[in-house]
């Protein structure tokens, strides 16, 4: 049962490139647009952030101008946390938008076999969009992000109008402009053969005769250009950071012979396996559960009945990304959860990081947006007695523009 984009491009063989090698004169600045202050952050850093957050197992190339290589890196560094850093590369750009994305290109490790382009000027990316080009990959081959065009067009002669354009099958590009690494290097290579000069990398694809398809952008996914649109975009930003919500859950499963004990994805060697329809993760249901309460969709038991045979012995993990989709659909994600399991045995502490690991990649966020306790309760009540495990879960989901 394939519940999502993850599960169809895995995210260590995804890549992203971010040119922002980009002088933007148009700003009137003397410091390129990519670096000025958006909401106490570089626009640059809020760009590559909402990567990171997606999937710490992607690999994100920056391209910078080569005088501010070493500097912007120093300065990208110091906003964003450890964790975030294990896969993030930077490359000098080039004198044009085509040079500085091959530039990336080629400082993508081999592993890497999707790539997404994402212009480092526009910060408001969305997960639900960065999904949607995913998926699109998986579908297409290479697709590009669009909106339709909602105004009408003239098409104007020396301040004259000459005519009106039909709109009808007119679509606004936007990045992320994704696609199969090959299909992005037969482009470049008929590129090269041919001397053409393409304003994107969709327009390099269009001249090799490589079909590329149209997936949802969205409205907010706009590019710091002028001046104006830095303080729209810190308007949109200060939106997000007051939509949040809070959400609890709680699970319990019982202890039996036969069974294996998965919590939080992870098998845990033993001769006791938690009951259940499904898995029986109560970890995993637990976050569930706060999720789903977040969101006001009730709980575990209305989406994902013991009633349905769909559901026997599915491993909970699945449940969790499905869980997670409805969240981006929500445009929420996840800010943070904080998760504490109650078992008297076995010892948990050595698989905790593990599951941290693989609830975090289920979320779409970060390992340490991911936090799971282990206590007992010195022998006391059902867990104390060893008839069963339970766990809480606490939430806290943020807008997402």
């Amino acid at each position: 049962m394939d519940t999502g984009t993850q599960a169809t491009l895995l995210p260590g063989k995804v890549g992203v490139i971010i040119p922002a090698a980009g002088s933007g004169r148009r700003m009137g600045t003397t410091r390129p647009k990519q670096f000025l202050e958006l909401a106490g952050k570089p626009v640059l850093v809020h760009t590559i952030t909402a990567f990171l957050r997606y999937s710490t197992h992607m690999t994100v190339v920056v391209v910078l101008p080569p005088k501010y290589l070493h500097s912007a890196r120093q300065e990208i560094h110091s906003f964003l946390p450890s964790p975030l850093n294990r896969h993030l590369l930077f490359t000098a750009g080039g004198n044009t938008r085509q040079q500085s994305v091959y530039n990336g290109l080629q400082a993508l490790p081999d592993k890497v076999q999707n790539i997404l382009v994402h212009d480092g000027a526009r910060p408001l990316i969305s997960q639900a969009v960065i999904d949607r080009c995913l998926q699109g990959i998986a579908n297409h081959g290479a697709v590009v992000a669009a909106v339709p065009v909602k105004d009408t067009l003239k098409r104007v002669s020396t301040e004259t109008i000459t005519s009106t354009i039909s709109r009808d099958d007119l679509w606004q590009a936007q990045t992320p402009q994704a696609m199969q690494r090959q299909l992005l290097e037969q482009a470049y290579a008929h590129a090269r053969q041919t001397r053409f000069p393409g304003t994107d990398e969709s327009s390099l694809l269009e001249h090799a005769n490589i079909s590329v398809a149209v997936v949802p952008g969205s409205e907010q996914n706009i590019k710091i250009t002028r001046p104006g649109d830095l303080t729209l975009a810190e308007a949109l930003l200060t939106t997000e950071k007051t939509a949040v919500k809070i959400g609890h859950g709680f699970d319990a499963h019982r202890l039996v012979k036969g069974r294996k004990l998965i919590l939080g994805g992870v098998e845990i060697p033993g001769e006791l396996g938690l009951d259940g329809h499904s898995d029986a993760d109560v970890l995993t249901h637990a976050l569930i559960d706060a999720m789903l309460g977040a969101l006001g969709e009730g709980d575990i038991g209305r989406h994902f009945p013991d009633t349905d045979a769909n559901y026997k012995n599915i491993d909970s993990l699945k449940l969790l990304k499905r869980v997670t989709e409805l969240m981006q659909e929500h445009n929420m994600y996840l800010g943070n959860a904080d998760i504490t399991v109650v078992c008297q045995h076995p010892k948990l502490a050595p698989f905790l990081d593990k599951m941290q690991s693989r609830l975090a990649l289920a979320c779409k966020t970060t390992e340490k947006s991911i936090n799971i306790k282990a206590t007992t309760t010195e022998k006391m009540g059902f867990t104390g007695r060893g008839e069963g495990i339970s766990a809480h879960a606490v939430v806290l989901l943020n807008q997402q523009v």
